[in-house]
Formats: structure tokens, sequence, C-alpha cells
């Protein structure tokens, strides 16, 4: 039976009296306060309805602390078991979750029914509603300005072995090895007992860790041809070729090894390093994870937050950078194709950026037209083109052109005779003098190309449109603005530090996805409490300068003793009214 409690109705008495005012001025200052006051009834609990009767059964845990012992437990990075114990005692959680009631019901959760809504949660992909409600709400509450948007990716890993190739093959025999035994122990017992020996055993198969790299190869060649022949053996068996580990084994094979035929006799040949997928298997227990030539295998996130430049908001209280996009994706996902989606999805909610800082790899012409296409400024560094190898010598960016895009000086100040463009193909053709190119000292180091009759210059529109992005990169205005990028880094850092994110304790690509969007929500609260305590200091600040004035005056007032009232008819009234106000305030 369904059980939801109204948040929004008011008590008739305070539940929290029993707190002093100094605890409780703690709890509504932290994001005990800030959850309680504005996130809590934005969890979406009414998506859970499906999965309960509304009138049969026995009644179900209340959903609002279902579903924010679930985030909170990503916020703080804590496993099931010390969750469940800040449930039962923490009072900053009984105060975010609104937990005014002392029974089992209320407070405890066992294991198991926290293990199987979070299941649920990750089937019905309610960890990007649970962001998206979280940071609009967040948005709302702190005026988050929108209009200046930055985007970065952070590389995470899930709770998988790094493993070389023979650790590839040998682990996923095992694998194979153990499920058959546990479920087929008939055909089981018909393997090649060496081959049982090599693998079947954990003991066994440590052995490959101590492979000599000078026998590397011999060992490879082996365990693929093991592979191969368990493959082959067990190809008429229906009840085996379903199993998830026997896939496993034929990914495997097809991913890493060619089968060529020697005589009319199979054999198996391992491919090169570089002839293998970077969407490869990694390791049989996280099937799911990929592999990146930069950063290794596992995952990748990509974030996006907000931000807001000191001299736009130079005397004003501190705001919230506000993340505003996350999303996971396997390692060999390129960053190029990860931007559009982050604007499609803050549009979507309406929190679409004007201006969106990101690095070199967003910073495609293709993804700058869909953007401008989209009305969002993107700004990012143009690749140099040249494979990072140090160029010395003219580029097209060193000429000069009109709003249309042709040239109209080169870059010792000559006019080109004529321009001309044609559209079918979208490119530009300038024509120069042939003697004033041909005397030009710097014609070796010029783009252009030399004619029968005049010097040429062949542009299209992409590398118009690409000098002219080199162009505003050497500017200080491009400088001045680029230089706010930096600060995605910083948040990449708490990401990772405060939410444990660079290490997950799960596999599976779902899963995954699921940690680490609730922990990118749950840096959100932390960081918007940090906010809210800062926004108040000034006030703070005021009333300790009172309580030291307050102190001030007690320290003079015993001395002089009787003469008090004579005193403190001497002083200015401002300074008495003080003084009576921090006294009843103390």
């Amino acid at each position: 039976m369904i059980r939801i409690k109204d948040h929004k109705q008011q008590d008739l008495f305070d539940p929290w009296h029993f707190l002093s005012p100094k605890r409780r001025r703690l709890l509504d200052e932290s994001w005990p306060g800030l959850f309680r006051e504005h996130l809590l009834c934005e969890l979406p609990v009414d998506q859970l309805r499906p999965f309960l009767r509304e009138d049969f059964g026995a009644p179900s845990k209340e959903l609002y602390t279902l579903l924010g012992v679930l985030l909170l437990q990503q916020m703080m990075d804590l496993t099931d078991t010390k969750a469940l114990e800040q449930l039962s005692f923490n009072i900053q959680w009984h105060y975010a979750l609104n937990i005014t009631e002392e029974s089992d019901s209320a407070k405890y959760i066992s294991e198991k029914t926290l293990w199987h809504w979070r299941q649920i949660l990750i089937e019905q992909r309610l960890d990007q509603l649970i962001f998206d409600q979280i940071s609009t709400k967040q948005a709302t509450v702190f005026k988050v300005k929108t209009g200046l948007q930055r985007i970065d990716s952070t590389h995470i890993k899930s709770n998988m072995r790094r493993l070389g190739r023979i650790g590839i093959f040998s682990h996923t025999i095992f694998k194979f090895l153990t499920n058959l035994k546990r479920h087929h122990q008939d055909l089981f017992t018909t393997l090649n007992a060496a081959l049982v020996d090599r693998y079947a055993t954990k003991k066994a198969l440590k052995a490959f860790s101590m492979v000599k790299p000078s026998a590397s190869g011999k060992t490879l060649a082996q365990v693929s041809a093991d592979l191969y022949e368990l493959i082959v053996q067990f190809k008429g068996q229906h009840a085996v070729v379903g199993m998830h580990s026997y896939k496993l084994m034929q990914r495997v094979l097809a991913e890493h090894c060619t089968v060529q035929s020697d005589d009319g006799n199979p054999r198996v040949v391992v491919k090169t390093p570089k002839d293998v997928p970077t969407d490869s298997l990694q390791n049989p227990s996280d099937p799911d994870a990929a592999y990146s030539g930069h950063k290794g295998q596992g995952y990748q996130v990509q974030v996006m937050e907000t931000f807001t430049r000191s001299e736009d908001d130079s005397g004003k209280k501190p705001r919230l950078n506000l993340i505003t996009h996350v999303a996971v994706e396997k390692a060999n996902a390129q960053d190029t194709d990860a931007l559009m989606p982050a604007i499609e999805a803050s549009e979507q909610r309406g929190i679409k950026p004007d201006m969106v800082l990101a690095d070199t790899l967003y910073g495609s012409d293709e993804n700058a037209q869909k953007a401008k296409g989209a009305g969002v400024d993107l700004v990012a560094p143009v690749k140099d083109g040249h494979n990072g190898s140090a160029y010395t010598g003219m580029r097209l960016c060193d000429f000069t052109f009109d709003d249309s895009g042709r040239v109209v000086r080169c870059p010792v100040g000559r006019r080109p005779e004529n321009v001309r463009y044609k559209k079918k193909t979208k490119r530009f053709t300038a024509r120069f003098d042939l003697e004033h190119c041909r005397s030009c000292p710097h014609v070796d180091a010029c783009p252009i190309k030399p004619g029968k009759k005049y010097y040429y210059l062949w542009y299209s529109e992409k590398d118009y449109r690409l000098s002219r992005r080199r162009q505003f990169e050497a500017s200080d205005e491009f400088i001045d603005l680029y230089r706010w990028r930096a600060g995605v880094e910083a948040t990449m850092s708490q990401y990772k530090r405060v939410t444990g994110v660079k290490r997950l304790r799960v596999v599976r690509f779902k899963t995954v996805r699921f940690y680490a969007t609730l922990k990118a929500a749950g840096l959100n609260i932390l960081r918007a409490a940090a906010v809210r305590t800062e926004q108040r200091k000034p006030q703070d600040a005021k009333t300790a300068a009172l309580r030291a004035l307050f102190m001030l005056f007690s320290i003079i007032k015993e001395p002089i003793g009787r003469w008090w009232p004579k005193f403190m008819k001497k002083l200015p009234p401002k300074f008495v009214g003080a003084y009576g106000a921090i006294k009843l305030a103390a």
C-alpha cells in the first residue's frame, strides 16, 4: 500500500521544539534546512505509484524518505549500511527529510528495501528526473543566471580491475567455466582436464598475472586458442549458447581475434592493439565499460554549469554556480558529440545558455554552427590543424576579410585583384598580382599558390569561419572571456573529491549513470548550502560586532559600579539604544 506524506501541510505544533535556538539555526542555515524547505517536495514520488497498490498490502515506506535517502547517500558517498545508520540516528537527516516520528516505520529501512527501490529507479531512469527537478528548483530559489555556462568532461571508473589482454581472455574463460559448473555440471565434466586446471580456479588464474613480458605473445596465443576451443565445443548446446558468459566469450573472440583457415584447419590470430575497437570488452565483470586512449578504461561524465564573472557581480552577495546538465557516457565517446545534447536538454528545462565556454574538443566548426543556430554563442579555441607540430608560416587567419568573407588584404597589406565566390562549392578564389607576390620576401611562407597569370588563394566558407575564430582568439576580449572556463576544473575536482565519483562501488552502465547523476545533484545541494551560509554572513558579522560591544560595556560597568547610570547618561542616545538591544538579545 502506497504511503506518501504531505510535507507542505503545516503542523499545529512545532515538531522541532526540543531543539535549542542555536542548534535549530545551524540546521536551517546548512544543507538540512535547504533540503527540507525547498527540495524535499521536488522529489518525483508520483513516478513510483505504478509499483504500489493504493488499497492493498502492507504500507510502504514513506516515498519521500526513500528517495531522499537514495539522494543523500550519493551526496555523502556512503555505503548502504552507513546510509541506513544515518537515517536511523542522524538528526540532520531527520530534519532534512522532515521525519518527526520516532517509530521504526519512519526512521528505519532494511537494506533489501533500499536495494529494491534503487533498482526500480535505475531501470526507470528516475535519476535524471531527480537531477532535473532539483537543479531547476535551485535555479529558481537562488535566482541563478543561466546565460553564461561552461562545459567539460571527466573520466570515472567503475568497480572493476584493470586487465591486460591476457587478463581479459583468462577472466572471461574463468567466468564461463564457473557458470557452466554451477548450472550444467554434466557438460562441465566433458571438458579437457588440462584446460580446466588452467582456468577453473582463482589460484590458477593468478598465474596469468605473473607472465614474463618475453612469454606474453606465446601465452596470448594459448588463451585465445582455448577461448576458441570452448566456443566451438558448446556451439550446438542451446542451453549454453544462451548463457551471458558464453556470449562474452564470443564478443572477446570477435573483438580481439580473427579466425583464419590454415590448410582447412582453423587458426586463431590475435589482432594488434591498434586494430581492437575502443568499445571492446575491458573486463567481464563490467562489459559496458569502454577504453579511451587518453584516460584509459571506464566511463566519462559530461558536466555543464553556470558561472558569473566577478566584474558583472561586483559588490553583490555570492552567487551559486549550478550544474545544469550531467550525462554519463562510455569512455570512448567524443566530446564533440556532447555539446548539442547539453544545450538541447537545458533548453527543454528553460535554462538554456546564451554563451558556452568549452575546450578545443568541443569547438569544431560544425558545433559552432549548430550552437549559433540554437541561439548560443560557443567560445572555444580552434584546433590548430597542424597535428600539434610547430608552424611558423602564414595562415589564412593572417589575412584581412570583409563581412561577406572575401579577402581584403594579404598579411603584407596587398589587395587582391579580385575575389570570386562559387555557391555550388561554397568556395572563394582570391587572385593576387603575379609580380607583386613573386617579389614578396614572404612568398614561401604564404598559403597562396602560383598560377600562369596570378597567385591564387583558395578557401572554403568553413576555412573562413575558422580563420575569423582564430583572429578572435588573438584578441584581448577572447583572453578576458575564456579565462573563466578554467573554473570548471575546480568543479570537476570537487565532484570527484566530495562525492567519490572518481571510483564508484558499482559496475554496468545503468548503475554507473544512476550514481554519477545523483552525485552531481548532491554536489549542487552542498554548493547551494555553502552559498546560503555565505549570503547570511554579513548578518552574523553584525551580530558578532554587537556582542563584542556588549562585552566591552560589561567590562566597563564592573569598575564604574554605582556611577554606571551617570556614565550612560553622558553617552549618545544611539549607543544607549544599541546597548539595550544587545542586552535583550543576549
